[in-house]
Formats: structure tokens, sequence, C-alpha cells
């Protein structure tokens, strides 16, 4: 960890369920070659924990990048304030680290440079924020624990004829039954969320 300085630290609960502390993270900041963590918890509390440590270390040159893609718009336009030593002392997150920009990038951008303009977050801002969610959702298969993510993933850029088809490096890893229903479902119901009009302009100069 000490000898590189683009290694990074998360918390997540896709693959593993325990998180580490809050002193976890604040021993961590001591370290001065930590220069950025991915927070990805999909935990209100466990983010706090993160984001708590930072500021509380005094560090302000450690970038804060959120992976909860549960939960991306809140994170990317909250300020997050807490006291330490009687001062007030205010942290953002900078970014993402998300599986949701693997798909339906281009509109992912926007959204991203939309968060960083309004530094507060409106009801319409946060409506889309709850569209990008139950679109991950179906993408990332939360009804079954995840189980479909990759696939499900694979499957949008299948339809985007970016991939021919949704293969894993897990032979027995694929679609959960009812998510490619799920997938149609969003698709309907978001369509100001795809790229798809952009892919479909620029897929051919991409893949040649």
């Amino acid at each position: 960890m000490q000898r590189s300085s683009h290694r990074r630290l998360l918390p997540s609960t896709r693959r593993r369920r325990q998180n580490p502390p809050y002193a976890f993270w604040r021993n961590l900041c001591e370290i001065q070659n930590v220069i950025a963590i991915k927070i990805a918890p999909f935990s209100r509390y466990q983010t706090l924990d993160v984001i708590r440590a930072v500021a509380e270390s005094g560090r302000t040159d450690i970038a804060l990048y959120t992976g909860n893609d549960d939960n991306i718009v809140a994170d990317l336009t909250t300020p997050y304030r807490f006291t330490a030593n009687g001062k007030t002392i205010e942290r953002r997150i900078v970014g993402g680290l998300l599986g949701h920009w693997s798909v339906w990038t281009r509109p992912a951008v926007d959204l991203l440079t939309e968060c960083h303009a309004s530094r507060s977050a409106s009801p319409d801002l946060l409506a889309k924020g709850i569209a990008v969610t139950d679109a991950n959702a179906a993408f990332f298969d939360t009804a079954n624990h995840f189980a479909g993510c990759i696939a499900g993933l694979h499957e949008v850029l299948r339809r985007q004829r970016l991939l021919e088809g949704i293969w894993c490096l897990d032979p027995n890893e694929g679609l959960s039954p009812g998510q490619a229903q799920e997938i149609d479902r969003v698709y309907a119901a978001y369509p100001h969320l795809n790229d798809d009009e952009f892919v479909a302009q620029h897929r051919d100069d991409w893949l040649r």
C-alpha cells in the first residue's frame, strides 16, 4: 500500500459481507500515499464512516468516489458536514467508479455533469436518481442478490450490438429468471436514460 499512490480500498457488499469499521478508515488516512477511496457499501451508515474518517483526519487531498449504484445522485450532490475540534468540515464525493457507467454511458456522463453543476439536488434531479436506481436494480439483478449482475450488463451491451453474447468467465453465470423482462421494463420506463441512438451512430467506427 505504501509503495503505490494508485491503490484504492473500497467497502463493498456485492461479493463480501464484512465492511471495515470507522477506525480502519481513520487509520488508512494516516498513510500519505492514499490519494483516493471508492465507497461502495450500499449503506448510508458505512458510507458516512468513510467520509467522516477522511474529514476528521484533516486530509483534503484524498478524493472520494461513490460506488453506491443505489444512491448515485444523492452521493454526488450531498455536502457531508462534520464537526471536529470545534470546526465544521465539509467533504464531497467528487465522482464515481460505478458498474452503472459501463452501460447507458452517454446519459451517465450528462448526469455527472448535472450533479457537479447543481451542487444541490433539486426534486427533478432526485427523481432522476430514483430512475437510475431502478434501472440499476434490473441490470445488477438485485432481486437475486446480484447473481446476474455481469450478465445483465452484458445483455444491455448485446442489445446495443456491442457484444455478440452475454457469456461470462463462469459458464454457469447468466441472466436470472425474469431479469430480461426487468431490463425490458426499465428500457420502456426510462427511454431518456439509454444511449442506444448514440451508440448506433458510432458503433461501426468504434468496432472497426
